[in-house]
């Protein structure tokens, strides 16, 4: 039996993103960290009042701020996601939702989340619940770190799902956005976790479980 979960908005309300920066503040530089937040206020704003698609925009920005890690080494950003974790995720951290997945390993279920978050992050996070992650790699190039592979969100989230854990349909699945309705549609029973107004609407007309009302959050 096989349950997936989104991470950013489904477990946590905490920024991967940010996690870096403060590391980055805390670690390397903070006049690096505080130019990066500066320089992305503008772009925040538009995303906010939706000029911008947000999504997109998340995705951009974790690409973005890759470059503000300087002499990159596999430790040190095994050390920015535990750090990121430590400091800015568990602590924004769903406990229903935790509760509900921690059930399902108790359960028998292969837990995993997946991601299209760092790596390191999404492994740190998730060894802190206890299950296995789906993340995006990154490597390291010419003294610089990048995404080892597109990031998988959308439909490529799912199509990475299936083909990482081998199977085509799977028990239960957890998200919070749009984006995430082709990971759902693959699940028995597909939850909303404090949805957006698109995923609410299609959970409500599909019948899907919905786990929390994001206006009241």
């Amino acid at each position: 039996m096989h349950v997936v979960s989104d991470m950013i908005g489904t477990v946590t309300t905490g920024s991967p993103v940010i996690g870096l920066v403060r590391w980055v503040r805390q670690h390397q530089s903070a006049l690096r960290a505080n130019l990066f937040f500066a320089s992305i206020i503008p772009t925040y704003l538009w995303a906010r009042l939706g000029f911008v698609e947000w999504q997109a925009w998340g995705q951009r920005l974790m690409i973005s701020a890759l470059p503000l890690i300087k002499n990159p080494s596999l430790e040190s950003l095994e050390d920015m996601g535990a750090w990121s974790v430590e400091r800015e995720l568990w602590p924004k951290r769903r406990p229903d939702v935790l509760d509900r997945l921690a059930r399902h390993v108790e359960e028998g279920a292969q837990v995993y989340l997946a991601s299209s978050v760092y790596e390191p992050t999404v492994k740190a996070f998730a060894a802190r619940m206890g299950v296995r992650a789906i993340g995006t790699p990154l490597e390291i190039v010419d003294r610089k770190v990048r995404f080892a592979e597109p990031a998988a969100a959308d439909e490529r989230k799912a199509e990475k799902v299936l083909s990482r854990l081998g199977v085509r349909r799977l028990a239960a699945a957890y998200g919070d956005t749009w984006a995430d309705i082709p990971l759902l549609e693959l699940a028995d029973r597909p939850v909303a976790v404090y949805p957006d107004a698109t995923l609410k609407a299609t959970a409500e007309e599909r019948g899907w479980e919905i786990l929390g009302d994001l206006d009241a959050a």
